[in-house]
């Protein structure tokens, strides 16, 4: 038996209810991992909100952190006993345990420990696409990050730092500002106080940047737009202040033949050799120490609910974990 955390009906954090489930053995292609910790993310919101619509009653969370229990026919980059880390399809990373595709379970080294884990799968893979698989970008080029102390942020300031990207920032505090300047962000504007497109022009020449990188969605995507520089591309990943609303396509030849793309992770992680070969990457990345994951906030599993309620008043910062 596994608690597991469930929604009957898609609505608020109130919706979340413990269920107490038989978890069985792994079929083909399947392993069966018990967790240490789960991540928490704004696809998690989502899919409770109904945004995202999904049969229900149905566990969610999609990134976690354990060992593997037993392994099914057929599975071969795993076996018993193994460290292993996921963000992966379907959801139901909020329990115990669970049987699950192995596909997309990746081995976890000793060096990263298992929150780490679960707070940087579906956030450091993200911001691998973003980097290497969305648009080419060079040495040098300027990026736009919104949202830039939160978990995706966070790894992404550091990422650019570590490979030569100039990084603009925003955040909706001073505080978080510095946090996003710590991490490796150029500088970071404070959303709230600020003309913050004015901001980003004036910090490059009047051009603007080579690639917008905006999961925070409605609030933002007309100024993003404007903060691009012609040939530029906006990368909308996310859509935490609202879906972006209907526009006109032909505002893109007028603002300088810009490109737009709307990609998700599971597109780019489908493939079982190409998500563990960005896995290989980001794990690269943090054992070597140039990302740290940082988890500012932890909840038992039991108050997942709560935990929604702060990521959705944007009080957190870094990554948010659920202890087992």
């Amino acid at each position: 038996m596994a608690t597991t955390m469930i929604i009957a009906e898609h609505g608020g954090p109130e919706m979340f209810k413990p269920e107490d489930r038989e978890i069985g053995d792994p079929g083909a292609g399947e392993i069966r991992i018990r967790h240490e910790a789960a991540g928490l993310n704004f696809i998690d919101v989502y899919q409770r909100t109904g945004l995202y619509p999904m049969e229900l009653p149905h566990a969610l969370g999609m990134e976690a952190a354990g060992v593997v229990e037993a392994v099914g026919e057929g599975v071969t980059h795993l076996k018993e006993g193994d460290r292993a880390a996921y963000a992966s399809a379907p959801p139901g990373a909020y329990c115990e345990a669970r049987v699950m595709p192995a596909a997309q379970v990746c081995k976890l080294p000793d060096a990263i420990s298992f929150e780490e884990g679960a707070a940087m799968m579906l956030k450091g893979l993200t911001v691998q696409y973003l980097f290497h698989r969305t648009t080419p970008i060079s040495k040098g080029d300027t990026v736009l990050f919104h949202a830039a102390a939160g978990g995706v942020g966070l790894i992404a300031c550091q990422w650019a730092r570590d490979e030569g990207i100039r990084l603009i920032g925003t955040a909706g505090t001073d505080e978080k500002c510095r946090l996003a300047e710590e991490h490796g962000a150029e500088t970071c504007i404070n959303y709230r106080d600020e003309d913050w497109p004015a901001r980003v022009r004036e910090l490059t020449d009047g051009k603007g940047v080579h690639v917008v990188m905006d999961a925070v969605g409605k609030d933002t995507f007309e100024g993003s737009l404007n903060s691009l520089r012609p040939l530029g591309m906006m990368i909308s990943f996310g859509n935490a202040s609202g879906p972006v609303p209907p526009f006109n396509i032909a505002e893109l030849g007028g603002k300088g033949s810009l490109k737009i793309t709307r990609p998700t992770l599971f597109t780019h992680i489908a493939d079982h050799a190409t998500c563990q070969e960005m896995a290989g990457m980001l794990m690269s990345k943090v054992e070597s120490g140039a990302v740290k994951i940082r988890i500012d906030q932890r909840f038992p599993l039991t108050d997942v609910a709560e935990a929604h309620r702060t990521l959705e008043a944007r009080k957190t910062t870094g990554s948010t974990v659920l202890t087992m």
